[in-house]
């Protein structure tokens, strides 16, 4: 009795192009990410120094 024969996945090495542009996508994201952390940082800095340069807030306790 012969068996039918089954066809199997061969395993192949990593795709050096694949591996490159899957690592360049992923290094762009989290720099977009980081970057748009850092600018919303830098405007909240940039807020709280302009409200204390006009006097709407204090950074002394009042008595």
């Amino acid at each position: 009795m012969a068996g039918g024969r089954v066809a199997h996945a061969t395993l192949k090495g990593p795709s050096v192009v694949k591996e490159i542009f899957i690592g360049l996508t992923l290094g762009l994201i989290a720099g977009g990410m980081w970057k748009m952390h850092h600018w919303n940082e830098q405007r909240k800095t940039r807020s709280f120094y302009d409200m204390l340069d006009k006097g709407q807030i204090s950074v002394v306790v009042e008595e």
